[in-house]
């Protein structure tokens, strides 16, 4: 089958964190944050990694219909860590098997929203910048914890949202998908705005707090990974 997903610029993997900091500040200009993005897709992927205690993760990409949340198609690689546990560069741990994933789906995603960060990272560089970047796809972080910033306490509706403040930089959104149930960090990866950002959110988490596409990945993923 031939990969769905073509990918540009051409990346250099590391083998030192010095290397792999250079990397992301190499593809950082290639992130776009300005256009708006889709509004609506037709299909969307939840990306997410399991980890085993003999080293090896298991990355899974699970595509969703974005109207109905049926599941479209699944698909799961496990390969062996080959890059150390550094807060900031989860990304080199993860991208091997997930862009392995992605390469055996043959249904093409049109969004990408993967567990994790994007500009809402200390180098403005997450894991959702990186997948957007190197594959050509429109991509967002949504994450169940902070990182880096700071933010307002989030009114307790289902929508409301408070900035995340890196600075004076906004880095992204803590944002409210249940009343009364904790917020969750949304962050632009690539190729989508802020506002269309967090509205797919909303529309992907009918029921729980966390977006449909990366609840099902989560499931698949320690299913593959145990």
């Amino acid at each position: 089958m031939a990969p769905v997903i073509s990918r540009a610029p051409e990346s250099r993997w590391p083998a030192t964190v010095a290397e792999a900091e250079a990397e992301q500040d190499r593809l950082r200009p290639f992130a776009d944050l300005d256009s708006p993005g889709p509004s609506e897709v037709g299909l969307v992927a939840g990306l997410d990694v399991g980890y085993r205690d003999d080293g090896e993760v298991a990355g899974a990409v699970v595509v969703l219909d974005a109207a109905s949340l049926t599941v479209v198609e699944r698909a799961v690689v496990r390969l062996r860590v080959s890059f150390p546990y550094v807060p900031g560069l989860f990304a080199f741990r993860e991208l091997p098997p997930l862009l392995a994933a992605l390469d055996r789906l043959s249904a093409r995603p049109e969004l990408l929203v993967c567990d994790g960060y994007g500009v809402a990272h200390p180098r403005r560089f997450g894991l959702a910048c990186h997948l957007g970047v190197l594959t050509g796809l429109p991509s967002i972080g949504v994450a169940k914890t902070p990182f880096v910033g700071e933010h307002a306490e989030v009114p307790p509706a289902r929508g409301a949202w408070s900035e995340i403040l890196l600075g004076d930089e906004v880095v992204g959104r803590a944002l409210r998908t249940r009343e009364g149930v904790k917020p969750v960090f949304v962050s632009q990866g690539h190729g989508v705005g802020l506002d269309n950002a967090c509205a797919h959110v909303l529309r992907l988490s009918p029921a729980y707090r966390i977006p449909e596409p990366i609840r099902q990945a989560d499931h698949l993923s320690r299913s593959r990974a145990g």
